[in-house]
Formats: structure tokens, C-alpha cells, sequence
């Protein structure tokens, strides 16, 4: 167990401590090369996925690696941890299509919602109210969150490559394998497996770059045209993104549903961005943390608070630059198996990103048939934390089942936690153990109650 004040910076000469960390500089850059080409599909998955919400996907390909180098920057100087953030999967498919799909608003606006949410989290963060808020929620209902999304990005990825298609007997059904773009999806997925299961690092960046050079033999080769851009021009500039939230905030509250549905859709956004970003974070957080090494007997996390500020900091600046809420990514364990204990590493990834954006021009050689895969296998990751909910226990099998299943069922994310919130506390309320559940449970349920009246119910 690391001594808690042994990542603490040391301005004198020291600064990231890598002494007291016992690690080394060829360490921690190694660390952190390792962390970058693990997470880098991002840079490539996150225009996919925006660009549903008809963003400029070479704009976002730009603010992703501007928001994910300073997000991380910010991690490295300010915690010393060996952290590295980045736009959050499952955010970015919760903004594409359900805040501008489910719910209507424009892109701007989501970008706009964003960038509240992200002065919440500064708020929060600052008075270390974001971690009492964490600590009210259940630990099976942040598992089953989590499993939710997995299932949710599952069913984009799935939708997105053609492998399922909608079907009026069945309501879903296989699609066209003989469709080129479908087609080279598949073989992606085989590329994508063999790459993860044989413990390639890098495997999923990798698998992209690998599945873009077949698409290109198929499309250029064999003429079987499977999406790739034959031209240079996207990715050339932030001007499509950049500041564009600004245009979104009076639209956040004037809908044709009226002032009040409106205002209460924005309550359920900013819960939803504010409640899925928490348990992205703070999980990642505290996991890494302990994998490293960080956390004290007592389970406590010095500089948490730093870390934390970090995160909320980097979502409103990502909404400026024109980008989904970055969060905290579980791949910076990858570095942290490296050897990484430092902020060191962090900085090492957020220079990576920075170098990266050299790469925007070619972002229209990536077909999306090539990002697909990635996404189905982030699912596979984050569905694992179900396995640790008491599926005995009907108390809590129920809403974290609501809450699993609601999210790809409704295409929906905010929907699975409403529906696992209000089951959670009636379950409860019912069972005359309402002093089990906090305060603030009882006002999201009541929040996402109120929200479903003032939409379904005409008076």
C-alpha cells in the first residue's frame, strides 16, 4: 500500500515526485504512451457517434483531442495521479441520441447542457458535495448503470454496422451481411476480438487502423463501397464547433411542449449527464486508485478533490471547444500496469493528443463499419459490473434490472435510470424501509415523477 502523501506534488525540483513514487521518468512516458494508443479510438468513435447529432465530425475529431489533452493535463498537475480523461462513451451516445434524438434539442443545445452540467460539477466538486452525492446513490444501482450503458452503446454499434435492422414481425431482426458496410463491420469484430483477447496493447486502435485498411481494399480494390471519404478535407477546423454552445441556451427552455415540460427535460438532462459522469469518474477514480496502489486503510483517496475539479473543469471546456462531457477513462489502468504512479504519465498522454490532431485530415478514411466494432466490445467492458449485484435480492435485482433493461430497450439512458430510481425508492417505501434510502434518491425519483407527468399527462 502506497503511503497516501507519497503523489503529492513537490514544486522543488521534484515536481511530480517520482522519487517518493519510486518510479522513474522512461517509466512513466512509457506509461503513458500506453495509456494514449489505448483509449485513442475515441479520437475516431466520438465524431462517429456526435456526428448522429449532425456535428462536424472533423470539428469534433479537433475538440476531442484538445478536450482530452487538457482534461488529462489538468489530471497530471493538479492530482499527480496517472490519470487520462477524455469525451465518456456512453455520454456521447446519451448526447446524440437522446438529448438531440429522445428529446429533440439541437446539437448547440446539447453543448450547452454540457457546459452547465460542467459548472455543476465545478460547483460540486468544489465543496466536495459531488462525492456525498456518490456516496447517497447504491452501490448495485452505479453497477447496473454501467451495465445499462454497455448494452446501450451494444445495440448503437450493432444498429450502426447493419448486424440488426428493425423488423415489423419481430421488431428486430439480422440485417444484410451482404451489404459492403455490414460485411466489413463483421470482419472488424474479428479483427477487434483476436486483438483483445490475445491482450494486444492498444488492441482496439489497432483494430480500427487494421479494419480501415481492409475497408480501403474492399472499397478501392474491389469497388464494394463501404463509406471511406475520398477526399482530404474533413477535420481541417474548430470554426463549426468552437463557442457554438453559447446559441443553445435560450433553446434549453423554449420547446413546443411548453415552458414547464421544457424546463423539467432540462432537469432530467442536467440529473442524467450529472448522475452517468459521477459514477464514470468516481468508479474509474477509486478503481485505478486502488489497482495502484493510492488508497489509504481507511479506503480514502487524497487529492481526490483535485481529481475531481479536474474532470468538471475539462467538461465545460470541452463543451466550448465543441465536444460531449469528458470524463475520467478506465483505460488509464493500462498505463497504471505500465508502471505509471505519477502525474508524469498523464502528461505524456495529453501531449500524444495534442500530436494526434495532425491526424485530422485523414479522419475520412475511417469508415464508421471500422468504429462499430470497438463499440461492441467498450459494451462487453462495462457490462462486467453487473455480475457484483445481489440478483437474489429482489430489493435491488428489480430496479438495477429496470435500469439495465430500460436503457436499450427505450434507446434511452436517462430512461433506465428514471425507471430504476422511482422502482428503487417505491420498492423500498413499500417494504417500510424508507429510512434506507437518502434524501437525494427520493428527489431524482421525484424529479424524473414529475418530468413523465408534465410530458404524458394533458390537463
Amino acid at each position: 500500500m502506497a503511503d497516501s502523501t507519497s503523489s503529492a506534488i513537490h514544486p522543488k525540483g521534484d515536481f511530480f515526485n517520482l522519487k517518493g513514487n519510486h518510479t522513474d521518468i522512461r517509466t512513466e512516458i512509457i506509461a503513458g504512451l500506453t495509456t494514449f494508443f489505448t483509449m485513442a479510438y475515441i479520437i475516431f468513435v466520438n465524431p462517429a457517434i456526435l456526428g448522429d447529432a449532425k456535428m462536424d465530425k472533423g470539428a469534433v475529431m479537433l475538440a476531442t483531442c484538445v478536450a482530452s489533452a487538457i482534461g488529462t493535463l489538468l489530471s497530471g498537475l493538479l492530482s499527480n495521479y496517472p490519470l487520462a480523461q477524455a469525451p465518456g462513451m456512453g455520454l456521447n451516445a446519451f448526447f446524440a441520441y437522446t438529448i438531440c434524438g429522445t428529446y429533440g434539442y439541437s446539437w448547440q443545445a446539447g453543448l450547452s447542457a454540457v457546459f452547465i452540467s460542467g459548472v455543476i460539477f465545478i460547483v460540486l466538486s468544489a465543496g466536495g458535495i459531488r462525492e456525498k452525492i456518490v456516496d447517497a446513490i447504491p452501490l448495485p444501482m452505479k453497477r447496473a448503470i454501467s451495465g445499462g450503458i454497455g448494452l446501450f452503446i451494444a445495440i448503437v454499434a450493432l444498429k450502426g454496422a447493419g448486424i440488426v435492422a428493425p423488423s415489423e414481425s419481430t421488431i428486430i431482426t439480422l440485417g444484410n451481411f451482404t451489404n459492403p458496410t455490414t460485411a466489413l463491420a463483421v470482419i472488424g469484430i474479428f479483427i477487434t476480438v483476436i486483438l483483445v483477447v490475445h491482450g494486444v496493447k492498444g488492441g482496439l486502435f489497432i483494430s480500427i487502423l487494421a479494419t480501415s485498411v481492409v475497408g480501403a481494399v474492399m472499397q478501392f480494390g474491389l469497388g464494394a463501397n463501404v463509406g471511406i471519404s475520398q477526399g482530404l478535407s474533413v477535420g481541417g477546423s474548430l470554426a463549426p464547433t468552437f463557442g457554438k454552445f453559447t446559441g443553445g441556451f435560450s433553446e434549453l427552455l423554449h420547446t413546443n411542449q411548453g415552458i414547464g415540460v421544457a424546463f423539467f427535460s432540462l432537469i432530467a438532462v442536467l440529473i442524467s449527464l450529472t448522475m452517468v459522469d459521477m459514477f464514470d469518474t468516481v468508479g474509474t477514480l477509486y478503481g485505478t486508485a486502488g489497482k495502484a496502489g493510492f488508497l489509504t486503510p481507511e479506503g480514502k483517496l487524497p487529492n481526490a478533490t483535485r481529481a475531481l475539479m479536474a474532470d468538471a473543469i475539462a467538461t465545460s471546456v470541452g463543451a466550448v471547444f465543441g465536444t460531449s462531457t469528458v470524463t475520467t477513462y478506465v483505460e488509464s489502468s493500462a498505463g497504471i500496469s505500465e508502471g505509471g504512479k505519477t502525474g508524469l504519465t498523464s502528461v505524456t498522454t495529453a501531449i500524444c493528443f495534442i500530436l494526434a490532431i495532425f491526424l485530422a485530415p485523414f479522419l475520412g478514411f475511417i469508415p464508421g463499419s471500422a468504429t462499430y466494432p470497438v463499440l461492441l466490445i467498450v459494451g462487453v467492458m462495462m457490462i462486467g459490473g453487473v455480475r457484483d449485484v445481489d440478483w437474489d435480492d429482489m430489493e435491488i435485482a428489480i430496479p438495477c434490472f429496470l435500469t439495465i433493461a430500460m436503457m436499450p430497450f427505450a434507446y434511452s439512458i436517462s430512461e433506465g435510470i428514471a425507471f430504476g430510481s422511482i422502482s428503487y425508492c417505491f420498492i423500498k417505501l413499500v417494504r417500510g424501509k424508507a429510512k434506507e434510502v437518502s434524501p437525494i434518491m427520493y428527489g431524482i425519483a421525484v424529479l424524473f415523477v414529475i418530468r413523465y407527468i408534465l410530458e404524458y399527462v394533458h390537463f
